[in-house]
């Protein structure tokens, strides 16, 4: 005996999967992140993430317009420093690589939102994201340093800024700071739920990002809580934040689906280097379909409930769904 409803009745054809597809992946949800260096002429590739690069400044118009090409609405930016000190100078230099890198970007192509990541760990000799004192990093030291890059961000042109540090209260005092300076508008999109991941060895190869002793488990969050990652974000909300983030995505769709649960700000989720070069490792050795993994994993985070994803694969997937 079989029920009245048959749900294979639905899947029959292309249409009708069309028709009752409950979550649609679009260009509109992605943010492509680039990695800039010092120099010229630099488009150097990076080992571990197959298909992305460091570039200099004078190769960011080229990679603008190929963006805004594909329909891709925003770029997180990433600065790789000439030189680098104990408190992360570069970080808030007016001509530092990232304020030049904001500035060639907008200039290129104005419609392009430019992102830039707020943090100290690829300024500082030391790689962790603050202020160092007693072999422990000084929150409340960090705060003023981490406001004085977002304001100078602001001041090159950014859309939004992005802090990552996980600082305790960084998000209000770069609120605070933007204000101040006349940047009312400027929107805060808060890295809120940021773990303390595996995942992100290649980014950390990319950026040269690796702290130089210890690690960041005093300042990002515990992988085996959940609870907290509501905390977390609650906080970013009260001081601000207009965007909230989690990071990584694929470990963590659960913690995506109870922030979207708890929270109706606008909600990112960062796709992770060490999750783009599991598939692209995977790909090249023909273990599995590279471009059906990576559509199925966009869509995975559209399914628990972001609104937008950060991506090493952003090029590759506008693309995809171009064709």
């Amino acid at each position: 005996m079989f029920p009245d409803y048959r749900t294979r009745r639905l899947r029959q054809s292309s249409a009708f999967r069309r028709l009752i597809r409950e979550n649609v992946l679009t260009v509109d949800d992605l943010i492509y992140p680039i990695f800039v260096a010092p120099g010229k002429k630099v488009k150097e590739p990076i080992e571990s993430m197959p298909g992305q690069f460091r570039y200099s400044v004078d190769y960011l118009p080229q990679v603008a317009q190929e963006v805004h090409h594909w329909g891709i609405p925003g770029i997180i930016v990433f600065g790789i420093p000439s030189s680098k000190d104990a408190f992360g100078t570069g970080a808030y230099a007016e001509k530092g690589v990232v304020q030049k890198a904001v500035r060639t970007l907008k200039a290129a192509v104005p419609d392009l939102a430019v992102i830039t990541d707020v943090c100290l760990c690829q300024y500082t000799d030391h790689g962790h994201c603050g202020v160092i004192e007693k072999e422990q990093v000084d929150n409340d030291a960090t705060l003023d340093l981490l406001a004085r890059t977002a304001v100078s961000h602001a001041e090159a042109g950014a859309d939004m800024v992005a802090p990552s540090d996980m600082m305790d209260g960084r998000v209000a005092e770069i609120r605070g700071a933007l204000d101040d300076s006349g940047f009312e508008q400027l929107p805060i999109m808060a890295y809120s739920a940021k773990y303390c991941s595996a995942y992100y060895g290649p980014f950390r190869e990319a950026a040269e990002s690796a702290p130089r002793f210890g690690d960041r488990r005093t300042y990002q969050m515990d992988p085996a809580n959940g609870v907290e990652a509501i905390r977390e974000t609650m906080l970013d909300v009260e001081e601000g934040a207009d965007i909230i983030m989690v990071k990584p995505g694929l470990p963590y769709l659960d913690v995506v689906c109870r922030i979207r649960e708890e929270f109706d700000l606008p909600l990112a989720v960062y796709n992770v280097s060490g999750e783009y070069a599991m598939i692209k490792a995977a790909e090249q050795m023909g273990w599995l379909d590279g471009e059906r993994v990576m559509l199925e994993t966009l869509t995975a985070f559209k399914r628990a409930g972001a609104d937008m994803i950060l991506t090493y694969f952003a090029m590759d997937a506008a693309k995809a769904m171009a064709s």
